[in-house]
């Protein structure tokens, strides 16, 4: 199975890259995030006529998360049981009826039980939002690890955009991201505690050391200067993880006109 994750930042303005990704790299499973669109608005039909199913859940221009697959497509989730949510129109605080956002959306394909996640931005670090990053996190921990719990032997893929550059060499610049979100000891405490469960990071061993990003700013040059982050991640089940074949970030699909401002990341198992 080749599984990819993508943030693709408006899938109705990529629709067009997006399936040509999947025809270069022979993609299986593809886990969308920022598809920014209702699901009333997503193009089925692309995906469709290119072999492939679809399972999105989109409430509005914002958030939004897909999985794309040609090798099965069953059990759709259309979010991770407790998922918090948060509701930006109440003062930009959590109120005790939060709405649950697009951001999760499970399915299985092939064999593997696949999350696609758009973890929340946090903003800042005395911003709700931050608050509620780090709940929505942690639940998600809960739950994974009630799933290994329940099977130790499952084959689960944890993927999309984190928002967390779990260590300093995730980042061109540390020091610039002190006070800040995705760096936040908080942060990087809730990404190794996925790890601690036995999720594995399963680019790293592809692509070890510092320089290796998948998220450039669309400002300040930031992508031809290569002062980028590594935020977007694939985490497998220790089953699945022991089935890596090989592992890589698709540079090439950030640059040219109209590029998402995030790389795939794309894992062989």
């Amino acid at each position: 199975m080749r599984l990819a994750t993508w943030n693709v930042n408006s899938i109705r303005s990529r629709v067009d890259r997006a399936v040509a990704f999947l025809d270069r790299h022979d993609i299986d499973v593809l886990a969308l995030q920022e598809t920014k669109c209702r699901d009333d608005q997503f193009p089925f039909e692309q995906f469709e006529a290119a072999g492939y199913e679809v399972a999105h859940v989109g409430l509005n221009q914002w958030n939004g998360v897909a999985i794309v697959s040609r090798v099965g497509l069953t059990e759709v989730e259309l979010a991770f049981p407790d998922q918090p949510g948060f509701d930006k129109d109440a003062g930009d605080s959590l109120i005790e009826s939060p709405v649950v956002e697009a951001r999760a959306i499970g399915a299985t394909c092939g064999g593997v039980r696949v999350w696609s996640l758009y973890v929340p931005n946090g903003r800042a670090l005395a911003d709700p939002h931050y608050t509620y990053k780090l709940n929505w996190l942690s639940t998600l921990r809960a739950q994974a690890a009630g799933w290994l719990t329940e099977d130790p032997d499952a084959k689960i893929a944890l993927v999309g955009d984190w928002n967390i550059a779990p260590t300093d060499d995730d980042v061109w610049a540390p020091e610039l991201f002190v006070g800040k979100t995705h760096t936040s000891a908080p942060e990087r405490e809730a990404f190794q505690s996925m790890l601690d469960l036995g999720f594995r990071d399963v680019l790293r061993p592809f692509a070890p050391g510092p320089g290796v990003y998948t998220y450039w700013d669309y400002t300040q040059l930031r992508f031809p200067r290569k002062e980028g982050m590594r935020i977007d991640f694939i985490l497998a089940s220790p089953t699945l993880a022991d089935q890596i074949k090989d592992a890589s970030v698709d540079r090439e699909e950030r640059k040219g006109k109209g590029a998402s401002d995030h790389a795939p990341v794309i894992a062989e198992f």
